[in-house]
């Protein structure tokens, strides 16, 4: 899949629901990520953050770069751009935003909105050591192919919840950001 085939297949009008999310009884805090896709020739590549170890929450899981709405945010599109400027060194200019995917309620009690954005390819990142220990990339031809997909079910106060999981190599794509991809693949499957 090329970057032409991904716009024409992301593009459609149809509304693709996302998999269940965790029910909060409450608003959650609001939050972003960008799932930053890399254009290579022909071939498109997803760039994921490996969390630094040392973090009180989600510490060592792979995630998109994101984090929490800071006041100094004017909206959610802001939030994604800041932090991934800052825990990896893409520049808002490097970004092309296509769309976003449907808001995902976390049992850490987020509700985070996943932005979809084209990046420029760079010879290099600049991590936030703080932050993030290391990157890597998954072809996105294997993410959406859903028969990488895996879903567990586990019962939170005895009412079934599912979480999911890309295996990919050596890491294991699972959670919220597995749940990001599981809806882009959702919606690209549906055209």
């Amino acid at each position: 899949m090329n970057k032409t085939q991904f716009l024409n297949q992301f593009q459609h009008a149809k509304i693709i629901q996302h998999d269940a999310d965790y029910p909060l009884k409450t608003s959650g805090r609001p939050a972003a990520v960008l799932l930053p896709i890399i254009e290579y020739s022909e071939q498109l590549s997803v760039l994921f953050t490996l969390r630094a170890k040392h973090l009180k929450h989600h510490g060592g899981q792979i995630s998109f770069p994101g984090g929490k709405q800071e006041t100094s945010d004017s909206n959610l599109l802001d939030t994604a751009l800041r932090e991934t400027a800052e825990e990896v060194g893409i520049q808002r200019e490097q970004i092309d935003i296509i769309g976003q995917l449907p808001v995902y309620r976390t049992i850490t009690g987020f509700e985070v909105t996943p932005y979809i954005g084209f990046v420029t390819p760079t010879s290099k990142l600049i991590l936030d050591e703080n932050e993030v220990h290391s990157t890597f990339e998954v072809p996105l031809e294997f993410l959406i192919d859903q028969t990488n997909h895996f879903v567990h079910m586990v019962n939170r106060k005895n009412i079934p919840h599912p979480v999911y999981f890309i295996p990919w190599q050596e890491h294991n794509i699972w959670g919220a950001t597995a749940a990001f991809v599981r809806t882009l693949s959702n919606h690209l499957q549906h055209t």
